[in-house]
């Protein structure tokens, strides 16, 4: 498999995520012991899979429906924040004790992941800012 093909890999991006934002979550709440470390981790893990997935579907379906800048900023933001509602939300759930320290670095990343990700789809397409 070359890299190229590797790096486009959904199932790829789908295991890092869970494993990375997993593995975080668990860093994040050490300090509440094991069970606490170890929930938050497969919230989080499990969370950071689905997202994925929902993360460049919903910026794909929402994409060519926007035209110009709007097209370069509202799919992503959007996608951002139904995310932070589902992180939010599922780890009050679980009853994870450092949800804000929990939930920001995989926002962060998700950010950055779903704005780079539109932005060079939308290159790909032709698009510009203006056009």
């Amino acid at each position: 498999m070359t890299l190229a093909r590797l790096m486009a890999s959904t199932p790829l991006h789908v295991a890092v995520g869970v494993a990375a934002m997993g593995g975080w979550a668990a860093f994040a709440n050490a300090a509440h012991g094991p069970r606490a470390m170890l929930l938050a981790a497969l919230v989080q893990g499990a969370i950071s899979g689905l997202l994925t997935l929902g993360l460049k579907r919903s910026v794909d379906w929402m994409r060519p429906r926007l035209r110009r800048l709007l097209g370069y900023w509202v799919p992503p933001l959007a996608a951002i924040c139904g995310s932070a509602l589902l992180l939010v939300t599922a780890h009050l759930a679980a009853g994870t004790p450092e949800v804000g320290h929990t939930v920001a670095v995989p926002l962060a990343v998700s950010l950055c992941y779903i704005f780079a990700y539109n932005i060079l789809r939308q290159h790909r397409a032709g698009r510009t800012w203006n056009g």
